[in-house]
């Protein structure tokens, strides 16, 4: 790959400091290129990162001039196959790249069908799930807390709003897992002939468009109460084909960030020494470490991203046509205008940019969902294991795709084995 002039001095947007220290690394790039630099993603792809929060704020407060479809990016032509991060670029027919009119009908749509679930209800099929999960392994003593919990938390919930049958959700749930194995988005795994997510990917993948092509077809004009037939017969619904799209994107979005948010959660309260100190303490001290996450161990590190419409400036440099602007979320959390000193402040400060900003940021009541699922899972492992410690050092834990996402492989425990819920 040929590096245009304007990233001759490049900073590289890969590599291990991403996954040991990600705030060290956006800081050095900032200080060394301002609040905008720019990058080589892997194989030398060049990019903008946003690192600023003034100026990721700029960005996703202007869709006019940087869009979200991705046909428009100028290296569209030259990305190899099975190049890592296509996922997250890769165009399809769902809400996420839509732009404008269709963006917000869209968009509406599933905003109300998600105001439509009803939050203590949620709240507690997410216990009675997280204690099911937690049944498996607790005569065990030990568990990976990211396989057995983080990652099969949130599908198996959602799937209740969805109104998927019981028998039928832990296999929508494993094809799920298997869909994004490798931590990457899988909305475009049926687009492309090679797949960087791992062998059945794909097949997960089309196995469970095709539970949503069937769930809107069952449920078109048999209007009811449940999340999916409020989207499939709200006013502003489109083609089948386009529901079911949406109904996926919906379910994935719920997945993985909730899960990272979880998992990355759980090792703060298991290796910090703040959160250690706490970890009797239990419910209570939940929502700092929620907080404190979201704020220092985003799951979403950077959002590939934007395309600029037209010619432009952002932060001092002068951005092209057709190129990709990365919305740098982790970076603008760590700016010292807004970032909290510490944990015990970040809990009234809700300024963060993890949940992204503007018309493609998180719906906020997908928002108060996904806060529902992670602070019941913390709950309820407080409240089931609270003498688990770390079964390995901190340093060994393995970090999938560092540079768009910060979750966790695996987080293996120990506990004093006890008795399942069901038994008492």
């Amino acid at each position: 790959m040929r590096v245009p002039p304007s990233h001759r001095d490049a900073a590289q947007l890969h590599g291990q400091e991403f996954a040991i220290d990600p705030a060290a690394a956006y800081l050095a790039i900032r200080r060394r290129h301002g609040p905008v630099a720019p990058v080589l993603l892997d194989g030398d792809i060049p990019a903008w990162l946003v690192l600023a929060y003034r100026e990721v704020h700029q960005v996703t407060s202007n869709p006019q001039l940087f869009g979200r479809d991705s046909r428009r990016w100028n290296m569209r032509d030259q990305i190899p196959p099975g190049w890592p991060l296509l996922p997250f670029v890769t165009w399809d027919p769902t809400v996420v790249y839509a732009e404008g009119e269709e963006h917000q009908r869209r968009a509406g749509g599933i905003g109300d069908a998600l105001d439509s679930v009803d939050q203590a209800e949620l709240a507690r099929i997410c216990q009675r799930t997280a204690d099911q999960l937690i049944d498996i392994f607790i005569r065990d003593g030990k568990a990976d807390l990211i396989a057995q919990y983080a990652r099969q938390l949130p599908i198996r919930v959602m799937g209740r709003p969805y109104g998927l049958r019981e028998d039928e959700i832990p296999g929508i749930a494993a094809d799920l897992l298997t869909a994004d194995a490798q931590g990457a988005d899988p909305r475009s795994a049926g687009t492309r002939s090679t797949d960087p997510r791992g062998p059945g990917a794909r097949e997960a993948y089309e196995r469970t468009v095709g539970r949503m092509n069937q769930l809107v077809s069952d449920l078109r004009g048999q209007p009811g109460i449940g999340l999916a037939s409020q989207l499939v017969n709200h006013p502003s619904a489109g083609s089948n084909e386009e529901l079911a799209m949406d109904m996926y994107t919906v379910l994935v979005n719920a997945q993985q960030p909730t899960a990272d948010w979880i998992g990355n959660t759980l090792r703060l309260m298991l290796t910090d020494d703040h959160f250690s100190l706490l970890l009797q303490g239990g419910r209570s001290s939940a929502d700092y470490a929620l907080t404190e996450v979201l704020w220092k161990d985003p799951p979403v590190q950077n959002v590939l991203g934007r395309w600029a419409v037209r010619d432009c400036e952002l932060g001092g440099r002068r951005i092209r046509e057709g190129d990709l602007v990365i919305l740098g979320l982790a970076a603008a959390n760590a700016d010292p205008q807004v970032r909290p000193d510490s944990f015990s402040e970040a809990g009234a400060n809700r300024a963060h940019m993890s949940f992204a900003h503007g018309e493609h940021s998180c719906p906020e009541a997908a928002t108060e969902m996904a806060e529902i699922i992670a602070r019941t899972a913390v709950e309820v492992f407080l409240d089931r294991m609270p003498d688990a410690e770390l079964a390995v050092a901190p340093e060994a834990l393995h970090w999938r795709q560092p540079e768009a996402v910060r979750g966790l492989a695996s987080l293996p425990v120990t506990f004093t084995p006890a008795t399942a819920a069901k038994d008492r």
